[in-house]
């Protein structure tokens, strides 16, 4: 058993910090390892990423990375929300329930590129049918085990150039 006064670090474990500018015979004396004049042999600059006034190439680089160069804009909607609107009168489950519906009911205020069922609970309309872009699979599950169904559209497509024909 160790007594306190027999406490050490191991061998290593604390290094003495470098003593620069003490004499050439150091290896870290007179420039002190900053190389010889001029800007970053002074105090207090910061150049990470300054090229010179050259337009520095993090900035040069295209920004694009997760980000979709075109992303879509969706109308996320929640199945127990429109529940909600059918049970008021205000949305009809008989007819096909799609986004020209929901705009009529005023679940949404217009169509941007699409509509999103998410949600996994709270949907009892029986023989719903759903006309969307999109709907998690507990969204389609729970609207399935109501009765209703769910049809799957695909998006809009971006707008392409067409080639030239010549």
């Amino acid at each position: 058993m160790t007594r306190l006064n027999e406490l050490r670090d191991n061998p290593g474990a604390n290094k003495l910090r470098v003593r620069v500018g003490r004499g050439i015979g150091s290896g870290k004396g007179k420039t002190g390892g900053r190389g010889g004049k001029g800007q970053t042999a002074r105090s207090g600059v910061a150049i990470n990423g300054f090229e010179g006034g050259q337009m520095p190439l993090h900035m040069r680089m295209p920004k694009r990375g997760f980000n979709p160069l075109n992303p879509k804009d969706w109308n996320e909607v929640r199945i127990d929300r429109i529940q909600a609107y059918i049970d008021s009168g205000k949305l009809d489950a008989k007819g096909v329930i799609d986004a020209e519906a929901l705009i009529a009911a005023r679940v949404i205020r217009r169509a941007k590129d699409g509509v999103r069922l998410i949600g996994s609970a709270g949907f009892t309309a029986k023989k719903a049918t759903f006309k969307v872009n999109y709907a998690t699979a507990g969204a389609t599950a729970a609207i399935e085990a109501a009765g209703g169904k769910v049809e799957v559209i695909p998006a809009k497509a971006p707008w392409k150039k067409t080639p030239y024909a010549g």
